[in-house]
């Protein structure tokens, strides 16, 4: 069966939209410990940059006539990287993919990392310009799959109903609600607070910055495959090099160190630079209760900034009554499970390349998402929790 909708857009503003941070991705902390009655009296034009629009689709369940806050949740977080590179006439491929569990008690959150090299079934789709028959592939190729050919909100619903079909098939998860979160809008997030500093965990080098050797201007350092693989050195252009240890980064480096996987130094490739993501978003959290909350100055320009760099689907559920039911968990304490222990699984496929093969109890894992028992499989799977 190929499904088809049309997507629908729509904006809401609500002085309390920052809360909802904590809920689509452990950004949530920049407003809490009481700081929304500062933010109420003074962004109320930055909430005109948070956008509600319609994105989990055919993927939501209909068998529900009024969506509740009540019970467990599974959010759908999805990172794109949308640089100019990225054309979204060629489609646009999820650079992310964090399924976030909320178990019933509202008092906890786990954040499961999907690879996005993960080679799964994807359903058969069709987005109204570009169909898709269906088949095996990368994860990531289904965001793909469903936004080739679109542009702007249409692109981004139908990649994210695609995904949520093809996780929803993986899994049996219905997403409650979901979150596309937009890496480059992270500059305009990182500009307002002027840096953002954190400890960077293994020698990193970039595959997409760099100096050439005769001029001291920036060029490229390597050659790029156009599935975004690394493809050959270019000579003569020194590559950026992160080394371990604390760094301070500038709005450019900050975006360019999270994008990396292919040279890290110990070899983690998608698993390392997922958590380098989830660092840099704690980072930002730190960085903004330290340098925005208390600057009357720097704050409406911070909201505004978050803001802007996420697209939500409250599933129905309205923007306060997920804010009353989440205000109890602290970002900090969110919980990292890693797929496959976060060791790479690779297989190379005639036509796709090399994929990463989900484990039996990767797939228990995303079981327990389902039937809300991920505190069960992390007690008797501890190597599986992320450390950091």
């Amino acid at each position: 069966m190929v499904l088809r909708r049309k997507a629908t857009s729509r904006r809401r503003r609500s002085p309390r939209w920052a809360r909802l941070c904590l809920v689509f991705g452990a950004l949530l902390t920049v407003v809490g410990g009481g700081s929304v009655v500062a933010i109420q009296a003074t962004v109320g034009a930055a909430t005109k940059s948070v956008t509600q629009q319609s994105l989990i689709g055919a993927a939501s369940n209909t068998e529900v006539k009024r969506a509740s806050i009540t019970g467990a949740k599974n959010v759908l977080l999805v990172g794109i990287d949308a640089r100019k590179d990225a054309l979204p006439t060629a489609g646009t491929r999820s650079d992310s993919i964090i399924l976030l569990h909320i178990p019933s008690d509202h008092e906890s959150g786990y954040m499961i990392s999907l690879p996005r090299d993960s080679y799964v079934p994807i359903p058969a789709y069709d987005n109204g310009k570009v169909s898709f028959a269906g088949g095996k592939n990368k994860i990531n190729a289904a965001f793909f799959f469903g936004s080739r050919g679109l542009t702007g909100p249409s692109a981004l619903s139908h990649g994210f109903e695609l995904l949520s079909l093809t996780i929803k098939e993986l899994t049996g998860i219905t997403p409650d609600a979901g979150a596309i979160i937009d890496f480059e809008g992270f500059k305009n997030v990182v500009n307002t607070l002027g840096k953002v500093c954190m400890y960077v965990d293994e020698d990193t080098t970039s595959i997409h910055i760099g100096t050439d050797d005769k001029t001291g201007k920036k060029a490229a350092p390597y050659v790029i495959n156009k599935d975004g693989t690394l493809k050959s050195k270019i000579k003569g252009v020194t590559a950026n090099f992160y080394a371990k240890g604390n760094h301070c980064f500038t709005p450019t480096e900050a975006l360019d160190f999270v994008r990396q996987r292919d040279l890290l130094a110990n070899k983690d490739f998608d698993y390392g630079r997922q958590r380098h993501q989830q660092q840099f978003f704690k980072a930002i959290i730190n960085q903004a209760v330290k340098d925005g909350l208390s600057s009357p100055t720097k704050l409406p320009g911070l909201v505004k900034a978050i803001g802007s760099t996420m697209t939500v689907d409250t599933g129905g559920i309205s923007l306060e009554d997920w804010v009353f039911a989440m205000k109890g968990i602290n970002p900090n304490d969110l919980i990292t499970i890693k797929t496959n222990e976060g060791k790479f699984n690779p297989e190379s496929i005639a036509g796709i390349g090399s994929v990463e093969l989900l484990s039996d109890d990767s797939l228990d894992l995303l079981k327990s998402a389902k039937n809300d028992t991920v505190a069960e499989f992390a007690a008797t799977h501890p190597t599986w929790v992320a450390g950091s």
